[in-house]
């Protein structure tokens, strides 16, 4: 039986050791190369003094375009400035006519020929009826018009003006204007427009705000939704000349508000007749 020394037993694994020195499958190895060289392109940027470019997109500050690649379509065009549309504040006048697609549902005042808009019936004939209980006695000579009869009464008016004032149309039609409104543009086509003049005195003419009808309605008109529509020099706002029969319903907070500080209806709104 061979003997070895303890010596020789170390220098015999060592040996053994050194004469195997690394079995590692050759894929691996490939695997591991792979994944130091993709570390590196990763990190050596870092410490190159070098920067990495980021797109805009991905930033989380956002760019601030320049003023020149702003499109004007891009901003949102102001809408034009126009009245407002809801029912008891529309406003008729030269400038705003009434569209002739214009929808509304009439009711006859007291019972009678006259009709007025059905939303504002009930506001008329409460202040007719407390005109009444004072011993007053207003009459409605005049409330919806359709727009051939306003078309006739404006006809009318010019020929009228035409003879009086032995003038061409042209001018005619202008003086006509002041006092009756074309078709189109006059209120009474709305049914929220009235003339109330006095049983006593039915004459559309200045000498009307002197009855006692009318000095209950310029006091108490508000109280009902009303104001006396076109005042007296108000005429460069409106287009129209002073009329002290002629009642608009506008509801009751806003005929407070201009009964009381004195205003036409385009002064309320800001819209006064420019032409």
């Amino acid at each position: 039986m061979r003997t070895y020394s303890k010596k020789r037993l170390l220098s015999s694994r060592r040996k053994r050791r050194f004469t195997f020195p690394f079995r590692t499958p050759p894929l691996a190895v490939l695997a591991g190369i792979l994944v130091i060289l993709l570390l590196s392109l990763v990190i050596f940027p870092a410490f190159s003094g070098k920067k990495s470019t980021v797109s805009p997109e991905s930033s989380t500050s956002p760019a601030l375009a320049p003023l020149s690649s702003v499109s004007p379509a891009q901003s949102p065009s102001p809408s034009p400035r126009i009245p407002t549309q809801q029912w008891p504040l529309l406003l008729v006048n030269s400038e705003y006519p009434l569209s002739e697609e214009y929808e509304l549902t009439l009711s006859p005042i007291d019972g009678g020929n006259e009709q007025f808009d059905s939303r504002a019936i009930d506001a008329m004939e409460a202040m007719l009826s407390d005109m009444r209980k004072e011993g007053l006695s207003p009459l409605v000579c005049s409330a919806y018009r359709s727009r051939e009869l306003q078309e006739e009464l404006f006809e009318d008016k010019v020929r009228r003006v035409m003879a009086e004032k032995n003038c061409g149309e042209k001018e005619a039609r202008e003086e006509a204007a002041l006092w009756v409104h074309p078709p189109g543009v006059s209120e009474h086509e709305s049914g929220l427009a009235a003339d109330i003049v006095s049983m006593n005195f039915q004459v559309l003419e200045e000498a009307q705000e002197d009855t006692p009808e009318q000095n209950w309605l310029f006091e108490h008109c508000a109280q009902y939704g009303f104001i006396l529509r076109y005042p007296k020099e108000k005429e460069e706002l409106t287009g129209i000349g002073y009329e002290p029969w002629h009642y608009r319903y506008v509801g009751e907070k806003a005929a407070k508000e201009i009964m009381e500080q004195g205003l036409c209806l385009e002064e309320y709104l800001g819209f006064p007749v420019t032409k």
